[in-house]
């Protein structure tokens, strides 16, 4: 089956899936961690069988996580703009400062509890996003 025939989200999740590929091992795993997901969720965003589409919030972290090039990038959008038009613009040839990400390691107690260490998790995350943003915005 040609690319073209598997419909949009299939198109723009084979240019993920190949350029997955051709990165080193353990780059779903990098993924999973950097998105607080499972490997197995990242693996569904990166196969072009499953209907799921990749949420346009997770695109700036794969590009970073994954070092996509500018082609790369550009095809990627390009087939995701078919897929979602107006769900995610291209950043400029610098990335626009909103969707720059920087990813850091954080050490943490594993919680006995699996949906507490989850909420811990997300909770962390969140933070960082809302610090980032505060800090990034214009005080008076």
């Amino acid at each position: 089956m040609k690319v073209s025939d598997a419909g949009p989200i299939a198109a723009y999740k084979t240019i993920l899936r190949d350029c997955l590929d051709r990165r080193p091992a353990g780059m779903r795993a990098r993924i999973a961690v950097a998105l607080g997901k499972h490997k197995s969720f990242v693996s569904q965003l990166s196969n072009p069988i499953y209907p799921m589409p990749v949420p346009a919030r997770h695109i700036a972290t794969i590009f970073d996580i994954c070092h996509f090039s500018r082609e790369e990038r550009r095809a990627f959008l390009k087939a995701y703009e078919r897929a979602h038009p107006g769900a995610v613009s291209e950043p400029g040839e610098e990335g626009e400062k909103a969707s720059r990400r920087k990813t850091i390691s954080l050490e943490i107690p594993e919680l006995s509890d699996p949906r507490k260490q989850r909420a811990l998790e997300s909770l962390l995350r969140e933070l960082g996003e809302r610090i980032g943003k505060l800090l990034d915005s214009e005080i008076p």
